[in-house]
């Protein structure tokens, strides 16, 4: 798919799930031959002309000042992230070529490796922006032992979502998951268009999971730095956990992830259980692996 074709695609979607009556336009009756607003109902509310808005939304958003995307946003009822991926299918119009060919970091500095083993009470890892795991401290090996154990290095997020069976088990709440997954690879993917460890990703999934081919239809985008997890560890149970992504500004494209347990919770037990058994492992990355065998 071309980069057009994500614009068009984007914008048809968001214009599709918006009624007139949300959008505080008369109905006009039943009988209306698409779904959610008409393009000249979306331009109407964006305070611009028709023929503008259509050059818009088949994929031409080069020279669309910071206003007019503002406006546009406010006609589609956008939040925020899906306002920040306007404004990065905007950028990546008119991108330089230097530019576009950006990569996804694939390694972690000597010190942040250091922040990591430094975090002993809870589990932590450092990923990049098209979901590899780059680097983690003991525990947060141990929390994802089955996604550490996979043969592709860097064990990748996305892959071991949609294509290892056992995820279905460690998600307890899988769907979910496999939304907010593809939600954030389609924010990235707005960014950096031609990356192509990426779209390489991307295409691999595609090909591979009719599951990740019908969410990454949608078009749907979202932040992902703070929330909770629920998990099925194959050692220590359920887990629920609360996450913070915290971004390492002197490294682009890649974010620490730290989880908790509520004080006194049975989750922050079997925590403390997991890291007893982690403690007890040579190297966590290499019994995860022996688990698969």
């Amino acid at each position: 798919m071309t980069h057009s074709e994500d614009v068009r695609k984007f914008l048809t979607s968001r214009r599709a799930r918006i009624t007139p009556d949300e959008a505080g336009l008369p109905a006009y009756g039943g009988n209306r031959r698409v779904k959610g607003l008409r393009r000249e109902e979306v331009a109407m509310l964006a305070g611009m002309s028709i023929d503008y808005y259509i050059r818009l939304e088949r994929g031409n958003l080069s020279g669309a000042s910071d206003s007019v995307l503002e406006a546009l946003g406010r006609a589609l009822k956008l939040d925020d992230a899906e306002l920040a991926h306007l404004f990065d299918l905007a950028r990546a119009s008119t991108a330089a070529p230097r530019v576009r060919r950006k990569r996804s970091p694939k390694t972690v500095r000597p010190s942040v490796q250091r922040v990591l083993d430094a975090v002993t009470g809870a589990p932590a890892w450092v990923r990049n922006d098209r979901g590899d795991v780059l680097a983690a401290n003991d525990l947060g090996r141990a929390l994802y032992l089955e996604l550490m154990a996979e043969q592709t290095a860097p064990p990748n997020s996305a892959r071991f979502t949609f294509l290892n069976p056992k995820a279905r088990d460690f998600f307890a709440d899988w769907e979910r998951a496999a939304d907010d997954m593809v939600a954030v690879l389609r924010s990235t993917a707005g960014k950096n268009p031609y990356d192509k460890d990426l779209t390489d990703l991307i295409g691999e999934l595609s090909t591979r999971s009719e599951e990740f081919r019908t969410r990454w239809a949608r078009h749907d985008v979202k932040y992902h730095r703070t929330g909770r997890k629920r998990l099925h560890h194959s050692i220590v149970g359920d887990l629920d956990l609360s996450f913070e992504a915290l971004e390492l500004a002197a490294d682009p494209g890649l974010r620490i992830n730290i989880y908790t347990a509520e004080p006194g919770s049975p989750s922050e037990d079997a925590l403390k259980v997991l890291a007893s058994w982690a403690a007890t492992q040579p190297n966590t990355a290499q019994a995860a692996v022996r688990n698969t065998l």
